[in-house]
């Protein structure tokens, strides 16, 4: 295990969850935040075992800071919450689908999404 997973406490996750999950290296898998309502793409984030029960059962979405290495949940400080509707695995269990609510900004540069810094060409 990395030191990211031997520091912090066993996770609550429900074990039928916790067997769908194909983590990185680091114990983490991809979580994609969407604007439930109207399907806009907000940010990327990730998630270990822990951060995914903490949002699942708190409704407020927890992620974990590769950079910081620590919990984080989306809002504590800035107050853009995002508030879960829902979260969906996809097919090869390596990525979060989360449908939020969301309070403000969701990119920490204080754009409505982390995806709007402009388009690349193509061809």
């Amino acid at each position: 295990m990395d030191a990211m997973t031997s520091s912090v406490p066993a996770s609550s996750l429900d074990p039928a969850v916790a067997a769908r999950l194909k983590r990185d290296t680091g114990g983490l898998v991809a979580a994609i935040a969407q604007q439930y309502d109207t399907g806009e793409v907000l940010m990327l984030g990730w998630m270990d075992d822990e951060a995914l029960h903490r949002t699942l059962t708190t409704g407020r979405c927890t992620y974990w800071s590769r950079s910081r290495q620590e919990y984080w949940v989306k809002g504590d400080t800035s107050g853009h919450v995002q508030h879960v509707k829902s979260v969906a695995l996809d097919c090869d269990g390596d990525t979060l689908l989360v449908k939020v609510d969301q309070v403000g900004a969701a990119c920490h540069t204080g754009d409505r999404t982390c995806f709007d810094a402009g388009t690349l060409p193509l061809g």
